[in-house]
């Protein structure tokens, strides 16, 4: 008989770069064994150079979505991890969730660079995040 899979949900607030390349990572290095959503407290659309990024290492999140955390409040969860310090503090309760886990992430979108530069952000936080996810699937 199969193991169940492991339900995870990661929040950030916008749901634009880093719960979308935690929930690629996941998806990737997890597999079958692994159920992934991600949502934002305010969703603002993935943000390109996330895609970009991601497809440098072979991971494809071009068909995700942006989603507000309200829709996924009464699922449950193995785990529900937030990922940036503003969704950890707004973040409704999952009264579902098995367990509750906390990582900040840089958040890699700083408007003042150029997009280059900022494309080398992406791929440092992704790196960590990957790094994170990896960890967190296979101690």
């Amino acid at each position: 008989m199969a193991a169940e899979r492991l339900r995870l949900l990661v929040i950030c607030t916008g749901n634009r770069a880093r719960s979308q390349m935690a929930h690629g990572w996941f998806r990737h290095l997890g597999g079958e064994r692994v159920a992934v959503d991600s949502a934002g407290t305010e969703p603002k659309g993935v943000h390109p150079l996330a895609l970009r990024v991601m497809a440098e290492v072979g991971i494809d999140i071009s068909g995700h979505t942006s989603d507000h955390v309200e829709r996924y409040v009464g699922n449950d969860y193995d785990l529900v991890l937030t990922v940036c310090d503003t969704a950890k503090e707004s973040c409704p309760v999952f009264p579902g969730a098995k367990r509750t886990m906390h990582q900040a992430f840089e958040d890699p979108d700083y408007p003042e660079m150029t997009e280059e530069e900022l494309a080398d952000v992406f791929r440092r936080i992704r790196d960590e995040i990957g790094e994170f996810c990896q960890e967190l699937l296979n101690p």
